[in-house]
């Protein structure tokens, strides 16, 4: 648990030298799976039932919008070719350059990871200036870019490597060498299960991961109300 101060009340309130809120604990956890996994079923279910979510993927995009430091930065690196007509990041053609790269896919965390993680801080904050006890943070790459500590704890979402690489050929219509290669790209479930606090198994049916998030969403909400 980390402890947030209380909202200052208004600013009329802070004039008149009105005491502020104590401070107060603040659960959060970090939100994490490999493609395919289904994290995204689960960070909505969670939203739907009341958790306060910090989607790193929306945060990401706003951190390469048109005109932002960092695009700016992609395209003095990469080129114009990775920006389309519109100014907007050509997401394809940047996929290309760094996807199969290591050194340059660390380059382009280091422009992207320092802006998202600021835009992140900043909802957090707001979060906990809004009175906010749980607070989950969707982190695609939370173990990937060193972020176990920047939570209290950490849920997995996982299913098979299997069953993964099936849904990618089937809803993103990837061929198996494509897909096992997305697969790769990031750590393997065994080295997350082990750092897990809380693991949502996906390898059956929606109704069935609704009701395991349902039960870990419980026990977050408890912990957070104990506090």
């Amino acid at each position: 648990m980390r402890v947030y101060p209380g909202r200052r009340g208004t600013t009329e309130q802070v004039a008149r030298g009105a005491s502020a809120a104590p401070s107060f604990p603040m659960l959060l956890i970090g939100l994490t799976g490999n493609i395919a996994a289904g994290k995204t079923a689960v960070s909505r279910h969670f939203a739907a039932w009341g958790a306060t979510l910090i989607d790193a993927d929306a945060l990401s995009r706003e951190a390469v919008a048109p005109s932002t430091p960092a695009l700016r930065a992609i395209a003095a690196r990469w080129g114009a070719a990775m920006l389309s007509p519109d100014g907007a990041l050509d997401r394809a053609a940047l996929r290309r350059v760094v996807f199969a790269d290591p050194v340059e896919r660390a380059a382009l965390d280091a422009i992207v990871h320092p802006e998202v993680a600021r835009r992140q801080d900043a909802a957090v904050a707001a979060a906990a200036n809004r009175g906010a006890r749980l607070v989950v943070c969707d982190i695609p790459l939370l173990f990937e870019a060193g972020l176990e500590k920047s939570v209290d704890g950490i849920v997995l979402v996982d299913a098979p490597r299997e069953l993964r690489r099936e849904r990618l050929m089937r809803d993103r219509g990837l061929d198996a060498a494509a897909a096992e290669a997305m697969i790769d790209a990031q750590w393997p479930s065994e080295r997350k299960r082990a750092r897990a606090d809380w693991i949502v198994d996906n390898s059956g049916t929606p109704a069935e991961l609704e009701a395991r998030a349902r039960v870990v969403l419980a026990a977050l909400s408890a912990r957070a109300a104990s506090a």
